[in-house]
């Protein structure tokens, strides 16, 4: 069966919402280890340079009802199980390296599965070592006749650094040297076992090229570890209780001036060496915890952090000692972490204490996880989640990196061995996830505003000087062939005979030490006389001197008289200024003063206007509702005032054809009389009655034409089944009338509900409005109530009753005649308008029953439900 080549599938790269111009991906390497027997299964394989290649093994495969899939991962660059430390440190660690001596920082961890190599690339082994001793070579190499004294550089206890005087730092270092060495359990074991003495001896002499040499430089080393989920200090010194020991204090992180977290209360320790800070490391090494698993024989328990800190200041104008500024101090830091291994307890069988700090172990890791998940997320597709940095002590300590504080490096360490397919895998997705995460460049700092060169121009100065004094001393000692000249003499220097004498009659010897006596003292006189014109020259040398210096002296004086008089000018435009600035600031507080009251001022009138403008549009708007309230009495007291004289007239023409008929019929009447035969007397009863007949129906008038008629009461249905709601609204004004509507056995609500109109079948609301003569107009608008097919109810309006309040004394008063008709034809005129006793008639006998001054009107309407 061949297999099936896939590739992991990644999410499109979609557009961030950033600009990532000044954004780096985290760097991902990838190391995979040999195996430990040549013919071990593996399921690893490196195909190029950049690419792995991840294959399950064959007993996975037959677990998995035969499945193969091979899985590609892409990484910044893969090394293989041949790779040599040194390649590896060339590729990721020296970056790192050269930008802590730059004035940046860096972090630099090892994750992977447990007994995948990531102690052995940290620290190495005996003859090859790791990148840790690596980066210190590198770093010593570098700055090394550079370095500043001990305790010039002095580290405060908030993540910063101060720079001592030379005299405070000498005292300091006498002081530590006269303190007692503590009984420690490390005590007897400061130096380096001789197995890992190989380590440091790296002969690579690795430097950074381009180091300001103006610079002064202090290097200090911190190791601590976190232990369920907890930090210890693995360089603290605890006084040794073989009755009671004391356990390890675990420490507290905290947050400095600059956002950036630290260890309150760590050691820290100032180092000159490879050597002296490898010997710190190790003696770290020795506290940290580790234990015998299945998986591996020396397991670390907890994640390591080795941190080296790089102070620097610079040199003086003269290039002698250290600027005491802190401001020109620069702190830079590289973190070595090498993370504890990721375990599955159903492999490791732990139990007890073993499985507590697997448990932690899993679950920093898994938080480490989750933050760059969370960070990968927020990139791609411009999410605002927030990262649990908080979680874990891990991803806290080292929230800064990820937030753009440095460079974030992580060399993935891989055993290629089929028993860890499975943790491989999600190592594997991990790390590949880990490198689609970008971090903000750090900006470039300059680390010193001085002019360069300093301190090789002082030292080229000193050795001018001595290069002068002695070509000067030259001509006067008579040169070159003079010097040489003395030497041959001091060289033939004459020695001393033998001055024993063995016999009485020996000539020879006394005259030869005469000889050479002789010798010796012209010589030594001519050394004498050398050594005086020496002495002349000197002296000469030095006052020619002297006189130099007293001349240069004069005229840096002279420039210090000038520079003073200009410094003392300035001072004077300075508190002419300052004084200026003063008054300035008196004016503007003045000016603030004023400037608040004239605020408060506008505010009140502002308010004062707002409340003016308000009360003006509460008149207007009066003026309008009188105005139409008055417009509207007008047009109906124009319209009753028409209706009355077009009444008045038809009455009067009315009365008027009713005497003339009265008087027709009279006249005929007379008329029969006085033609009537006289036979016809007999008759005369019968013709006299209907005559009377006649008269009478002359006398009373026929009914009017123009009469309204009657409207007749609608009564409604009021049996016993029948059930009202009676919905009367809470804006309701009462009314101070005798009657009021009420309908017997009816559920009262102010809004009408779905609950009450279930149980009745009726259903009344009271609705009340403004009517024209201002008086209030009560409309009781009735209906029906029936279910409808979703389950409601729905009412459908049938008639409105509108009940209104009259005064019939008012009505009388509006209606009555104009003052030029007399009032006793005022009153017969309106008392004999059939149309206004029935309606008075019909007023009266409607006021019996709903008290005085009431009309009912039932108003029938037919609307839709």
């Amino acid at each position: 069966m061949k297999a099936a080549r896939t590739k992991t599938p990644r999410k499109p790269v979609l557009k961030k919402p950033s600009n990532t111009s000044l954004k780096d991906p985290v760097g991902v390497y990838c190391r995979v280890r040999p195996l430990g027997f040549q013919d071990q299964e593996s399921c690893i394989e490196v195909i190029s340079e950049t690419t792995v290649q991840i294959h399950p093994p064959d007993g996975y495969r037959i677990f998995r009802n035969g499945e193969y899939r091979e899985t590609q991962y892409t990484f910044k660059e893969v090394f293989g199980a041949l790779v040599t430390q040194k390649s590896l440190f060339d590729v990721v660690a020296k970056p790192l390296v050269e930008d802590l001596i730059r004035g940046k920082n860096g972090l630099l961890f090892t994750y992977g599965v447990t007994g995948s190599g990531k102690t052995h690339t940290m620290t190495g082994s005996p003859g090859d070592g790791g990148l840790l001793p690596r980066c210190l070579d590198m770093i010593f190499n570098s700055i090394g006749p550079l370095q500043a004294k001990r305790f010039v550089f002095k580290l405060d206890d908030k993540n910063g650094v101060d720079v001592q005087c030379e005299v405070d730092a000498l005292l300091e270092r006498q002081k530590r040297d006269a303190m007692p060495i503590p009984k420690t359990p490390s005590g007897n074991r400061r130096q380096i076992d001789p197995e890992f003495a190989d380590m440091i001896s790296v002969q690579d002499h690795c430097r950074v090229e381009g180091v300001d040499e103006d610079n002064v430089y202090g290097v200090f080393v911190s190791y601590i570890e976190i232990y369920n989920n907890y930090i210890y200090d693995l360089l603290e010194e605890i006084p040794f209780d073989p009755i009671k020991p004391k356990p390890p204090q675990s420490k507290i992180l905290r947050e400095d001036q600059n956002h950036n977290m630290y260890v309150i209360g760590c050691t820290e320790v100032e180092v000159k060496s490879t050597e002296e800070a490898f010997e710190v490391f190790w003696r770290g090494q020795k506290k940290r915890r580790i234990a015998n698993t299945q998986l591996n024989r020396e397991s670390s328990r907890s994640h390591s952090v080795f941190v080296i800190k790089l102070a620097q200041a610079p040199l003086d104008a003269d290039g002698d000692n250290v600027l005491q500024e802190r401001e020109q101090i620069t702190l830079s830091q590289l973190s070595l972490v090498d993370l504890a291994g990721s375990e599955r307890t159903n492999r490791t069988k732990a139990e007890g204490n073993r499985l507590r700090e697997a448990g932690n172990i899993n679950q920093s890791l898994m938080t480490l996880r989750t933050c760059i998940e969370v960070l990968r997320e927020n990139q791609m597709y411009g999410t605002n989640k927030m990262v649990p940095y908080r979680d874990s002590k891990l991803t806290h300590l080292f929230k800064n990196y990820f937030d753009g504080e440095g460079k974030v490096r992580m060399i993935v360490c891989v055993n290629p061995k089929a028993e860890d397919y499975e943790e491989s895998l999600q190592v594997m997705r991990f790390a590949e996830m880990t490198q689609e995460v970008e971090v903000a460049r750090p900006v470039d700092k300059p680390l010193c505003g001085l002019t360069p060169g300093r301190r090789f121009k002082n030292q080229a100065f000193k050795d001018e000087l001595s290069r002068k004094l002695e070509v000067r001393g030259g001509p006067i000692n008579g040169g070159s062939e003079e010097q040489s000249v003395i030497e041959m003499l001091l060289q033939n220097f004459p020695t001393l005979p033998s001055c024993e004498l063995l016999d009485v009659n020996d000539d020879q010897t006394l005259p030869r030490l005469i000889e050479v006596l002789e010798k010796r003292h012209r010589m030594r006189q001519m050394l004498s006389e050398e050594f005086t014109r020496n002495v002349l020259g000197f002296k000469t040398m030095l006052q020619e001197f002297d006189s130099s210096v007293v001349s240069k002296e004069n005229y840096a004086q002279g420039k210090l008289t000038e520079k003073e008089k200009m410094i003392s000018g300035q001072k004077m435009e300075i508190e002419r200024l300052e004084k200026r600035i003063k008054t300035l600031e008196y004016k503007i507080e003045i000016l603030e003063k004023t400037t608040t009251i004239y605020e408060e001022d506008k505010r009140n009138l502002q308010q004062e206007l707002e409340s003016k403008s308000q009360k003006l549009q509460r008149q207007a708007s009066d003026k309008r509702r009188l105005e139409a309230r008055l417009q509207g009495m007008v047009t109906e007291t124009t319209m009753k005032w028409e209706k009355e004289c077009e009444r008045r007239v038809a009455a009067k023409q009315l009365e008027m054809q009713n005497k003339l008929w009265v008087k027709d019929e009279k006249l005929k009447q007379l008329k029969a009389i006085v033609t009537e035969p006289k036979t016809e007397k007999p008759e005369r009863p019968s013709r006299e009655k209907d005559r009377e007949k006649a008269f009478q129906r002359s006398v009373s008038p026929p009914p009017a034409p123009n009469a309204p008629a009657v409207r007749l009461r609608h009564r409604r249905s009021r049996s016993a089944g029948e059930r009202w709601v009676d919905h009367k609204p809470p804006s309701n004004v009462p009314t101070e009338t005798v009657m009021q509507p009420h309908v017997p056995h009816a559920i009262t609500v102010a809004a009408a509900n779905e609950k009450a109109l279930a149980k009745c079948d009726k259903y009344m609301l009271t609705h009340q409005e403004l009517a024209s003569d201002g008086e209030i107009e009560t409309k009781l608008i009735k209906g029906d109530v029936y279910k409808t097919r979703g389950g409601g109810q729905a009412v459908q309006f049938t008639e409105i009753e509108t009940l209104k309040q009259e005064s019939p004394t008012g009505r009388k008063r509006r209606s009555s005649p104009s003052s030029s008709t007399p009032p006793e034809d005022a009153a017969e005129s309106e008392w004999t308008d059939v149309e206004t006793r029935c309606s008075v008639a019909v007023e009266m006998r409607a006021g019996s029953n709903l008290g005085p001054g009431y009309q009912h009107h039932a108003q029938p309407k037919r609307r839709k439900p």
